[in-house]
């Protein structure tokens, strides 16, 4: 997919998703040396406020380590959720929005969680809102499934 869109407009647009339900799919993505990354800008989907990227928590540190980190040819962009922007929450909300209101997503690789979340987006999910990013708040019982998620499978 990543390949077509690139033959067909010169360039792709790609959503990226983290949490146990990526690990097999982010090994395989950058070991296809077929994609031409300098053509790929990258759209990170979520992350957990008040977390900078040094964290262990941290999904930005996640991304980095198990897809950028390891290709031979960074993307073009890659536009990662700023946990810990100055603006708080809302600010980086907005400026994703911003970002996000002009780009045409080609290809999203997005998980399932096991309570059936996708991103942050715990059900019941707002399916009213028409933005792309939206500050989320879990409730407990959230917190601990995805605190839990995947414990078992290698990180």
């Amino acid at each position: 997919l990543i390949q077509q869109a690139i033959a067909s407009k010169g360039e792709c647009n790609l959503v990226l998703a983290t949490g146990a339900s990526q690990f097999e799919m982010l090994k395989n993505l950058v070991s296809l040396d077929s994609n031409d990354w300098s053509k790929v800008t990258c759209y990170h989907l979520d992350e957990y406020i008040g977390l900078d990227d040094s964290h262990s928590a941290s999904f930005v540190k996640y991304l980095r380590e198990r897809f950028l980190n390891r290709l031979k040819v960074p993307p073009k962009r890659f536009h990662f959720v700023d946990g810990v922007n100055p603006g708080g929450a809302e600010g980086e909300c907005l400026r994703l929005n911003r970002i996000l209101k002009n780009a045409k997503i080609d290809v999203a690789f997005i998980g399932i969680g096991e309570n059936g979340h996708m991103a942050f987006n715990d059900p019941p999910a707002d399916f009213e809102t028409e933005k792309p990013f939206i500050v989320v708040n879990l409730d407990e019982a959230c917190r601990k499934q995805q605190f839990g998620e995947g414990r078992s499978e290698e990180r």
